[in-house]
């Protein structure tokens, strides 16, 4: 439940949402206020949402979700589409109450930008670099970002897709070369050069930066020092995606940590930490 109407195609965890227009503590609340509904020649369908963490005695099984649909339904002035509606309905149970509004589905773009013609497998999911693009730029208007270390553009790709205004960098040419494939595969632009994050000089108010990954890379840790004293440099937020415990190098390039979770890919564990 939240006071702020996120997209639902900007998060890749978020399948489907409501725009509560009523709720009530029992459905026959919710069948009175259906009543209000004024659909003229327009045609209607109503779905039952499944929420995965009601207790066992309060679970409504198919049969019974279909049955509460078709009542909901018959309270509505209009006729009923199930194959092809103009209006798309949602009713849940969620906390003890009962919420009826505008049932909007995620399209999971994320899901196709996993079909990149440049990929390797280190790079963040398509899922983890959305989640992480969000977490930097929850709100994109009139926010800059950069993503520093881009590699083959995975977070580029996702925070472009939601309308982010986000530049990439990277030393290696080969890579850059990757990342360029991938943003034109996608018919998405933005400016992406090949050069050191030491020679950014302009300032942007996230940076997402994906930590090297030692196994693959000879960053040493005065390296990764470096790349996170340029981070708090040029940016006024950042969130940095390591495999290694960095806290006391966050915290000597003058960071402060205000949120972490870990996100795991097989046996690969990465840590994500928002600092500011």
């Amino acid at each position: 439940m939240s006071g702020i109407a996120v997209h639902q195609d900007r998060s890749p965890f978020m399948r489907e949402r409501i725009e509560v227009l009523y709720q009530g503590e029992r459905l026959e609340d919710i069948w009175e206020q259906v009543r209000q509904i004024e659909l003229a020649d327009a045609t209607f369908k109503v779905i039952f949402v499944k929420m995965n963490d009601l207790a066992p005695e309060d679970k409504i099984d198919f049969d019974a979700q279909r049955v509460i649909e078709r009542e909901i339904g018959m309270y509505i002035e209009g006729e009923a589409n199930v194959r092809n509606p103009d209006h798309i309905f949602g009713i849940l149970t969620w906390g003890g109450r009962w919420y009826f509004g505008h049932y909007i589905k995620s399209n999971a773009v994320w899901l196709t930008h996993m079909h990149k013609p440049r990929s390797y497998s280190i790079a963040l999911s398509t899922r983890v670099a959305r989640a992480a693009a969000n977490i930097a730029v929850p709100k994109s208007d009139g926010v800059t970002a950069i993503d520093p270390c881009c590699g083959i553009g995975t977070v580029l790709v996702e925070a472009l897709s939601m309308g982010i205004d986000i530049a990439g960098r990277d030393i290696n040419p080969f890579v850059i070369r990757g990342a360029l494939e991938n943003l034109a595969h996608f018919e998405l632009k933005t400016n992406v050069a090949c050069g050191d994050i030491a020679d950014i000089s302009g300032h942007y108010d996230a940076a997402i930066l994906d930590m090297p990954y030692n196994h693959y890379s000879r960053t040493t840790p005065a390296d990764q020092l470096s790349l996170l004293q340029h981070a708090r440099r040029i940016a006024s937020k950042a969130v940095i995606i390591t495999a290694d415990p960095i806290d006391e190098l966050i915290a000597s390039a003058g960071f402060n940590i205000s949120d972490r979770c870990t996100t795991r890919k097989g046996s690969f564990i990465r840590q994500i930490i928002v600092c500011s």
